[in-house]
């Protein structure tokens, strides 16, 4: 099919002299001609419409122009400048429908776009079906909290490593924004870990749910950025050199199992438990004593279930931490808690990464 270029020629002649009214009118009529036959013009014929329709909603008013921008956005083969210039109209009423919908739109005007207009055109190319790496990098970077949410939100997005990257910077303190970056399953897992730090105890455990493959490594951040100022120490606040080989002995005789280290527990030996746990369960003394002196630590408990202590045996080393000091007497009945929820194989995961890491770098408390 070939437009009908003669009667385009004509509207286009009369258009100067035509008045906002009249304008309107011949715009909606051009639009009803191209959107019955739009399956079956040219490229050449799409140019003539696009530069007649251009010209008669230069000066039409604001809602017949967001009711253009309604009637073409869906068009695959819509004509293309015409859908550039509503893009970048101001009025989101106008805007609103190509920037969500249109095809007509490529990846560098939507960024220019994101980059020149308000928070409002952002939401409304986050609403896109599709986006490319290239357009969330500027949405997540550019956008406000709902144009972040609406993004991350939209499982047609593609999200960079950098995209992910400044989610997670922007997303402290906001656990709506923590739950829903962390949800996505291509996120990188060192960001993931990253995230989890900044997630409150509810999110952390839905985005344990969420990466199940990933729930060890969680587990393990957050224990280490409970730990963090403690983690720069390069010395044991005691001096282990009795304690240690009283371990060692029982160590090689045989000897040291639970029952020795609930005894030592209950006669108040805490040096020998943190020695004792120490060889145990392989892991560099300095890590086991910060298990044993940080006040809210959970890596106590996960050393205990990894290593398949009894309930009561880690009552005892939990008594003797409050009676040291080192833990708040209401804050047994938690631990204790945390343990029984446990599982056996997530704790020797933990415990198989701090061992992993020690290993890399021993010089690097643990």
């Amino acid at each position: 099919m070939t437009a009908p270029i003669p009667f385009l020629k004509e509207v286009d002649g009369s258009i100067s002299n035509a008045s906002p009214g009249r304008r309107a009118d011949m715009l909606r009529k051009i639009t009803d001609l191209f959107i019955n036959g739009c399956d079956e013009f040219t490229g050449e014929d799409i140019s003539v419409f696009d530069d007649v329709i251009i010209r008669l909603a230069a000066e039409i008013e604001q809602s017949a122009r967001a009711l253009l921008s309604r009637r073409l956005a869906p068009l695959r083969n819509s004509p293309p400048e015409i859908i550039r210039v509503l893009a970048f109209d101001d009025a989101i009423e106008v805007a609103g429908p190509v920037l969500t919908q249109s095809a007509r739109l490529d990846d560098k005007t939507l960024v220019e776009i994101a980059k020149t207009r308000g928070q409002k055109h952002m939401l409304a190319i986050s609403e896109r079906a599709s986006l490319s790496e290239l357009v969330t990098d500027a949405l997540v970077e550019l956008g406000d909290r709902e144009v972040m949410i609406n993004t991350v939100d939209n499982f047609g997005a593609a999200i960079s490593d950098t995209g992910f990257s400044t989610l997670v910077r922007r997303s402290d303190g906001d656990d709506t924004l923590v739950e829903l970056v962390g949800s996505r399953p291509e996120i990188p897992s060192p960001l993931l870990v990253t995230l989890v730090t900044k997630a409150s105890a509810a999110v952390r455990a839905k985005l344990e749910a969420a990466h199940p493959m990933a729930k060890a490594e969680i587990q393990l951040a957050v224990t280490e950025a409970a730990g963090r100022v403690e983690s720069r120490m390069t010395s044991t606040l005691f001096d282990y050199t009795v304690a240690m080989a009283t371990v060692e002995a029982l160590q090689r005789s045989g000897k040291l199992d639970e029952a020795a280290l609930a005894a030592f527990a209950k006669s108040g030996s805490c040096n020998e438990v943190t020695a004792a746990l120490a060889l145990i369960c392989n892991l560099p003394l300095q890590f086991v004593e910060r298990a044993m002196t940080r006040d809210r630590s959970e890596t106590l408990v996960v050393l205990a279930r990894a290593i398949g202590l009894s309930r009561s045996t880690v009552n005892e080393i939990l008594l003797l931490r409050a009676k040291r000091g080192f833990l708040a007497q209401g804050e047994i009945v938690q631990r204790l808690a945390r343990f029984d929820r446990l599982q056996s194989a997530t704790a020797q995961e933990i415990m198989r990464l701090h061992r992993s890491r020690a290993q890399i770098n021993p010089s690097i408390p643990r």
